[in-house]
């Protein structure tokens, strides 16, 4: 690894032409490269063929696994910026949760969202949402009524960085069974983010989750996950295999460290009740974990 970063350069993707340019110009500061490294998953083709057309005797090979592991731990700066983005998600959820009325549209209550965020200097990327017992967590005309159960799973960007939170919400007063089976959500987030902190096993995040899933009642409809995150929602310390993604989990084996940044996430795809989930952004610091949006962690009575 040490000769590969002596005698190469590698760098991310970029989004524009002008940035692209003004990359040529720094590497060639630094004195060009024979193989210059480029995650091809974030380069667009236009700057490709102006990086292509600066270095033509280069050779480009992919760099997005040693790249993601200088992300995996972030800058004092740039944990700054998740907490920020974290807090201002957050605070747009309870602003759109507040708007939301029976007869809305599922639809128009993820815009009103996006306002909020985007109000709050916020990029908005994605809102999943749902409604009742529908567990389509897609925009759709879907009208909510009185009694539904909400929950608002979204990333906004703030200066490059994404905060990523779920919450719930109710219009109306949640009843005995719903207020169990959201607080065996909670049991089971908190329970993760007891082995958080630097040198342990980053896949023991998952032990007690899994085992407190066998164990319960409504193991059918339970799913946990944790997974890095940072500048893209899923990023390394790749934890498990076992995600959506498909990726491979090559951190769960190894040592967390301070820095390290972790979406942690219980989802209870209810058949009666509806979808009920919490997602949260944990960091790893020196001496534990430190939480970040970490409020409105029950039923937020819609519409007050």
């Amino acid at each position: 690894m040490g000769k590969f970063w002596m005698s190469n350069l590698v760098f991310k993707g970029w989004g524009t032409v002008d940035a692209a340019q003004n990359t040529v110009a720094h590497v060639k500061k630094l004195g060009g490269g024979r193989r210059i490294g480029v995650e091809k998953a974030f380069l667009p083709a236009d700057a490709y063929d102006i990086l292509r057309a600066a270095f033509p005797e280069a050779e480009f090979v992919e760099a997005h696994f040693p790249l993601e592991r200088l992300r995996a731990i972030k800058t004092p700066g740039e944990l700054e910026l998740l907490e920020e983005a974290s807090d201002r998600v957050i605070d747009s959820m309870m602003a759109a949760i507040a708007i939301a009325r029976p007869g809305m549209r599922k639809s128009d209550l993820v815009d009103v969202l996006k306002r909020e965020e985007v109000s709050r200097d916020l990029t908005f990327e994605y809102c999943l949402s749902t409604a009742g017992t529908n567990l389509n967590r897609a925009p759709s005309d879907q009208v909510l009524k009185q009694g539904d159960i909400l929950s608002l799973d979204s990333g906004g960007n703030y200066k490059g960085y994404i905060g990523d939170l779920c919450r719930m919400a109710i219009l109306g007063k949640p009843d005995a069974e719903l207020a169990d089976l959201l607080a065996e959500v909670e049991v089971i987030q908190q329970a993760a983010r007891k082995p958080i902190r630097p040198g342990a096993r980053g896949g023991d995040i998952f032990n007690e989750p899994l085992r407190m899933i066998a164990s319960s009642g409504n193991r059918a409809c339970l799913h946990f996950v944790a997974h890095g995150m940072g500048l893209v929602s899923h990023e390394a310390p790749r934890l498990t295999s076992d995600a959506p993604q498909r990726y491979e989990g090559c951190d769960g084996e190894l040592p967390l460290a301070s820095g390290m940044v972790i979406s942690i996430e219980t989802t209870m795809s209810h058949s009666r009740r509806g979808f009920v989930k919490l997602e949260d952004t944990v960091a790893v610091t020196e001496t534990g974990w430190d939480a970040y949006g970490d409020r409105h962690r029950g039923w937020n009575r819609a519409g007050e």
